[in-house]
């Protein structure tokens, strides 16, 4: 049975959508949120689907963290829901899109697009277009994205790579046959330019100056900028209705947990070479009476006295000489794992509890076994999309199905047999591996699709803490 109430969401949002990628949306995203930042307005940032990295940098920004809104993952309430708890405090909500503004999956194309989930939060859209080389052909181009499909939610519009003589004759075309505004425009300059890798931009952490760079960004972007008609749009915004929705059984753990005198903790795996989580991951973990307590693999000399260990995703192939350097760490690990302690690894972090991760270079590296394998750096992608994995036994329960989606170019001797992956075209294949209290595999997981999964996680680092109790 589901208990439902609703409440209303009152504030002002945006979303930046482009025509496809590397139109400059997270370069834009992130010099408006620093632009706001001076203002002294306070914002909230978000990503639309399922990308880790782009967050990343949104947080460095403004120094909270950023939520993903996965339609597929979350649903639409989900989605809400998330978009609500991030945007408590904040004056404005400032949305990230994906790829070009209509791309999504499923029969139509558009589902979990930027246009899908503009239209789920009721958010006026402005479109940042790259127009380097065009002139008559920018102002075709972002009318045709205005006037195609159902949803009508493109309000403005924004310019890269354009001279201001050029942006000014585009907004002159725009207002008179689209009625669309310029809101602002960024000129050719090559020192805005944020690098890339195979899993998409390189973390910020990696760009020493990244916040000077977003600070010329803003510089730039102020010269142009029309705030106030900007505001005045995401103060259009209609009011939103959340529903907030519970699962008895859910519910009940939470209040047990909050019954318990001290909280179970669970070690977080964060540093230069794995960073992919989830923050809606985190805070159900945390809702369900675990403390979080990070650590780094490559820099601390022990794993930390905790009832649990999570291991996301990241790069850790270009720090493979360094993780295996680090053998006080690998050794830490490994005692926990051999005296039982609940474990979830995913990606990365199921690399580094394998056996050997052979880089790039072809060099192979000594990594915890803990599990059986090495894992590959290929040059191609592996698996790529979305999935729902469902198993039984473990934190899966009987038959549990959670959602979640795959992107490596790394593959793995042992991918793992003990659930099945199936994408939503149908495709199937088997993965995770599963041995003991350890759950580990290729698929990131979104806990909030499959809540359960995350309370017998926390149950059973509950049950670990006790067993050490009694010895």
């Amino acid at each position: 049975m589901k208990q439902t109430c609703s409440s209303e969401i009152r504030i002002p949002r945006i979303l930046i959508a482009a025509p496809g990628s590397g139109s400059g949306k997270t370069l834009l995203t992130c010099a408006l949120l620093r632009l706001l930042h001076r203002k002294g307005i306070r914002a909230a940032a978000y990503k639309c689907g399922p990308d880790f990295i782009d967050p990343m940098f949104h947080k460095k920004v403004l120094g909270t963290p950023s939520r993903n809104l996965d339609l597929y993952l979350a649903g639409e309430e989900g989605v809400r829901r998330s978009f609500a708890a991030g945007c408590e405090g904040a004056q404005i909500a400032v949305i990230e899109g994906v790829m070009g503004y209509f791309d999504g999956t499923g029969t139509s194309g558009m589902e979990g697009s930027s246009c899908h989930l503009a239209s789920v939060l009721q958010a006026p859209v402005l479109l940042a277009a790259d127009v380097r080389g065009m002139s008559r052909s920018a102002a075709a181009l972002i009318k045709g994205f205005t006037d195609y499909g159902e949803q009508r939610m493109i309000r403005g519009a924004f310019l890269n790579r354009v001279s201001p003589a050029i942006a000014d004759r585009i907004s002159g075309w725009l207002n008179s046959e689209a009625a669309i505004p310029v809101l602002g425009s960024f000129p050719l300059d090559e020192t805005l330019c944020i690098e890339s890798r195979h899993l998409g931009l390189v973390e910020p952490d990696e760009i020493p100056d990244l916040l000077q760079k977003i600070d010329h960004a803003a510089d730039l972007l102020e010269q142009t900028l029309n705030l106030e008609l900007l505001l005045e749009i995401a103060q259009s915004a209609p009011v939103l209705q959340v529903e907030k929705m519970s699962v008895k059984e859910l519910e009940a753990a939470r209040e047990n947990a909050r019954n318990e005198e001290a909280p179970v903790t669970i070690a977080v795996a964060e540093d230069e070479a794995f960073s992919f989580y989830y923050e809606d991951n985190l805070e159900l973990l945390e809702e369900l009476g675990a403390q979080i307590v990070r650590f780094s693999p490559l820099h601390d000399r022990e794993f930390p006295k905790t009832d649990g260990l999570l291991i996301g995703g990241g790069y850790p192939e270009l720090k493979a000489r360094e993780l295996a350097a680090n053998t006080f760490m690998i050794s830490s690990i490994r005692r926990a794992a051999e005296q039982g302690m609940p474990m979830l690894a995913e990606c990365g972090g199921f690399q580094y509890l394998q056996e050997k991760l052979v880089d790039s270079e072809g060099i192979e590296h000594h990594m915890c076994g803990v599990l059986k394998g090495c894992s590959r750096m290929t040059n191609k992608h592996v698996r790529f999309g979305y999935l729902e994995v469902s198993g039984e036994g473990s934190y899966f329960g009987s038959g549990r199905t959670i959602r979640g989606h795959e992107f490596h170019y790394s593959d793995s001797t042992n991918n793992g047999n003990a659930c099945r992956a199936v994408k939503p075209d149908g495709r199937a294949w088997d993965c995770m591996v599963v041995q003991g209290r350890i759950t580990a595999g290729y698929p990131h997981l979104y806990y909030g699709s499959a809540p359960e999964f995350a309370e017998a996680f926390v149950r059973e680092c509950r049950k670990f803490r006790e067993e050490r109790g009694r010895k």
